[in-house]
């Protein structure tokens, strides 16, 4: 059952915040929702009520309040936000890159050996350097979904990137195929996995034993050390390039 999202950030009364930059706390409605539950997204920072349709919001609101120790527990958890700033590093396949930033240098970035030179005004970097990640990132995964395509005897439509929080990649029956960009700053052997586990849908629209096969015959190894290495630092990378 499809669910509804209705944000409510306003109860008439103080909105209630969280943490020491004062998060707000998001409330969504669910069809599906038996029950109040409380989340935070490691990706995002986002503290989520879930609350049934009709359950009440106030009593809801205080339920929250008493569990504000859960919370703050978990938002101290969070990964550090990693703005891309001159001399810090930012990984890109299975290496770690230094940002070598200079005002008077042109304002377009270029990797020399390991590093990333750069140029331009201080305030522009963090926006120049994303952008210049996203191009490796399309032109890295196209160039590895044809050759996944190729092992497979299949075709694909049209490889995209995007900025998706809940998934690393995605195949439309269509054919066309979009990956997170952030797959660049994964090991190699993590983002081939999962242009191997796409192109597989290419071939089963299904997570069954056949496409798990496909998958690890495609990628010439278990998938598996991939997915677990997703899973422990996948959060961390929708954190880079962020503010403190």
């Amino acid at each position: 059952m499809r669910a509804i999202w209705n944000h409510i950030l306003s109860t008439g009364g103080s909105d209630p915040r969280f943490g020491p930059d004062e998060r707000p706390l998001s409330v969504v409605r669910s069809r599906a929702a038996r029950r109040m539950r409380l989340s935070v997204d490691p990706r995002t920072g986002t503290i989520r009520l879930t609350l049934p349709p009709r359950a009440p919001l106030r009593s809801a609101i205080a339920w929250a309040e008493e569990h504000r120790p859960w919370i703050e527990g978990q938002l101290g958890k969070l990964p550090q936000s990693a703005p891309l700033v001159p001399g810090g590093t930012v990984r890109l396949g299975d290496d770690i890159l230094t940002i070598d930033w200079a005002e008077g240098r042109p304002r377009s970035v270029r990797r020399e050996g390991d590093r990333l030179i750069a140029g331009g005004p201080h305030d522009a970097l963090n926006g120049r350097l994303l952008r210049w990640l996203q191009k490796q990132a399309l032109e890295t995964l196209s160039a590895e979904t044809g050759h996944y395509a190729m092992r497979a005897g299949v075709t694909v439509g049209r490889v995209g990137i995007g900025d998706p929080r809940s998934r690393w990649g995605s195949c439309a029956a269509s054919g066309d195929i979009r990956y997170s960009w952030r797959l660049i700053m994964t090991p190699v052997f993590v983002r081939r996995a999962t242009v191997a586990h796409e192109v597989a849908h290419r071939v089963h629209m299904n997570h069954g034993p056949k496409f798990h096969a496909l998958v690890a015959e495609l990628f010439e190894a278990d998938p598996t050390p991939a997915r677990a290495w997703l899973k422990a630092h996948g959060a961390a990378l929708h954190w880079v390039g962020r503010g403190s």
